[in-house]
């Protein structure tokens, strides 16, 4: 049987329409299949491992390395720097985890984008691609204005940079132009033109550049270390002068210097072999960015007592206070080399975004669009690469460098939910083409294999009229645990319940620990009915089944996330956390973003969607179709 949604409707049912559009939920690898190959044309499949380790490796070591030792040992950690950096890299790495299952059973551009619009809906999607666009653009422009100061320092001084490339300030605004940073980001752009594969090369040189710095700083640093016997740990406060909170404070600080994995996961459908390469990438990148972030906080704190620390320049001026003052030159090449390599990180994914989101046909084709020779969305990156360069040459970004961390945050929490979604209630649809109605009722769906009353997506309690009808009897599937019996239809709903009753519970969680001007007992009323929501959810996943459809639900071979439903809890509840944290004024700000997407998505995403008038019909149905046409459209 196939149900049509139909955004055409009047009155109520036009509403309730409305409503379903936006948990509407598109086909595995719409992009890829077979009944799409005529429609988009493909990104090139260039990319191995060792590229994906240059990706993530260079999106993540920034330049903010260089300066955010200084200031969370003075203020948070103290000695027990590289403790917090270790927490911070355990608290990425669940994310990491949940990325790898996702990117390897997923393969499309598009990152958490695509992800989302697969296992949540149509809305989340649109939010969530409307986040990582501000997010990208935001940070490559951040990252282009921190090069020009750095670029300096190189050749002595501000006032040593050519004319046409220093900053001025304009007369009589307030508004200092960065002719150096929008040069670069130009640079970046036609760089990234050129192809995936010679863009990524040149990433890996410039990152390799920035690891053998940080590899000089944590050898040099351990010789004069041992010749002074490791001062810096040698103090009556111990180890923790701020305590255990302090070091978790510093370890809240320090999680954003591991955001950037996430682009190698947006690079899946140019990779040659994504089951093996992509879980890979992710982890081995996110460990070696977390070794040295660690090796060098170990070094730099031995060298000076961490009071003493200069907060702008810590790695620069606890080799000078040994002498060293030419090293100062070396560390800030590795800065400068640091921030070209975020800079391309930023970048390179965000036309991968807009692509995955023109092809579901939420924003116009003119990103979709794929240079046939470079095989690379020329007009999406030169449309990026544009409004990057304005940004970095007229603003002053900075106070809006907390935005980016929101999009971030979001893509993480949706992804980890995303994978218990997968896992306990994976979609039991698929969307078909309108055009296929005869086919869908020419082909009679014997329901021997699924339960024809579960119903999940944009279908979920549908009032649309049947348009074809099979009156095969259903067979449930039992399952007994400790004596209970659940239909598959129950399961289903008793996790998708779960599922809420987390996510739920977690935002309680998160805020009453954060509202520290809340009364007391308002506090602990919200953390004790947000722990008892986030627990009943647990006990209830961890003793039903997880679903078999998730075996054959994308492609299989790949990476299978550990710990589940305990570790993508873990991951939202950090997340959430991290989020609430953020600011009033951070997301004042980006709720003016938000609210431009959703007036976006109402009057354009909405209509032109590939899934507006899209027939839902179950996946073993649409197996039954797909054979009787010769291949699989599930």
């Amino acid at each position: 049987m196939g149900f049509m949604v139909d955004t055409q409707k009047e009155g109520g049912e036009h509403q309730w329409s409305c409503i379903r559009n936006l948990v509407r939920r598109k086909q595995v690898d719409s992009s890829n299949g077979k009944a799409d190959s005529h429609h988009h044309q493909q990104l090139a499949k260039a990319l191995t491992f060792p590229h994906l380790i240059a990706i993530g490796v260079g999106s993540t070591i920034g330049a903010g390395v260089y300066i955010l030792v200084g200031t969370v040992a003075r203020e948070h950690s103290g000695p027990a720097l590289a403790f917090s950096f270790l927490i911070a890299g355990v608290s990425a790495a669940l994310s990491a985890f949940c990325y790898a299952e996702l990117s390897s059973r997923f393969p499309s551009a598009g990152s958490a984008y695509h992800y989302s619009y697969i296992c949540i809906g149509e809305g989340v999607a649109w939010l969530i691609g409307w986040a990582l666009i501000l997010e990208y653009t935001i940070g490559g422009s951040t990252v282009a204005r921190g090069i020009s100061p750095n670029l300096a320092m190189i050749f002595g001084g501000e006032d040593c940079l050519p004319a046409i490339l220093a900053r001025h300030q304009i007369p009589g605004l307030d508004i200092v132009v960065d002719p150096c940073a929008a040069v670069l980001v130009f640079i970046v752009t036609g760089l990234l033109c050129t192809g995936v594969k010679e863009s990524t090369v040149a990433q890996g040189i410039i990152t390799t550049v920035n690891v053998f710095v940080m590899i000089f700083v944590i050898v040099a640093g351990s010789y004069l270390c041992f010749k002074t016997g490791w001062a810096g740990y040698q103090l009556p406060t111990g180890y923790f002068p701020y305590g255990v909170d302090g070091m978790l404070a510093g370890s809240a600080t320090v999680f954003f210097a591991y955001i950037g994995f996430d682009s190698v996961a947006s690079m899946a459908e140019e990779v040659k072999n994504p089951q093996r390469d992509l879980p890979l990438g992710i982890g081995l990148s996110l460990l070696l960015c977390c070794l040295l972030y660690m090796m060098v906080s170990v070094v730099i704190v031995g060298l000076v007592p961490y009071y003493a620390m200069d907060p702008d320049t810590p790695i620069s001026s606890a080799f000078a206070s040994h002498g060293i003052q030419w090293a100062a030159y070396l560390i800030t090449l590795g800065a400068v080399m640091a921030l070209c390599s975020a800079l391309m990180g930023s970048i390179l994914p965000q036309p991968r975004i807009l692509m995955a989101m023109a092809r579901d046909g939420l924003l116009p084709s003119f990103f979709s669009d794929v240079n046939q020779r470079t095989q690379v969305p020329v007009k999406g990156t030169i449309t990026t690469g544009f409004c990057a360069a304005v940004l970095a040459f007229f603003m002053d970004v900075s106070q809006l460098a907390g935005m980016v961390s929101v999009g971030t945050l979001v893509a993480f929490t949706m992804v980890a939910i995303s994978v218990l979604i997968l896992r306990y209630v994976p979609p039991d649809e698929v969307p078909l083409p309108s055009s296929m109605q005869e086919r869908i009722c020419s082909v009679p769906f014997l329901r021997g294999e699924e339960n024809s009353s579960s119903h999940v997506g944009t279908s979920i309690n549908s009032k649309q009229p049947l348009l074809c009808e099979s009156d095969d009897s259903t067979v449930e599937k039992k399952e007994a645990r400790w004596g209970w019996v659940l239909s598959k239809e129950n399961r289903r709903k008793f996790a998708g319940w779960s599922i809420m009753f987390i996510c739920i519970g977690n935002f309680l969680i998160s805020y009453a620990a954060s509202s520290l001007l809340f009364p007391g007992l308002l506090r602990y009323s919200l953390c004790g009915v947000g722990g008892l929501l986030l627990l009943s959810g647990l006990i209830v996943l961890s003793c039903i089944d997880q679903d078999d459809a998730r075996h054959s639900f994308g492609h299989s071979g790949g990476f299978i996330c550990p710990l589940v439903p305990l570790l993508p809890i873990l991951c939202i509840l950090i997340n959430m956390y991290l989020l609430v944290n953020l600011g009033a004024g951070t997301w004042a700000r980006v709720s003016v973003w938000l609210f431009i997407g959703v007036l976006v998505y109402v009057f354009y995403g909405r209509r032109h969607s590939s899934l507006a008038d899209a027939v839902y019909v179950t996946t073993a149905h649409a197996d039954q179709i797909g054979r009787s046409s010769g291949y699989s459209l599930a």
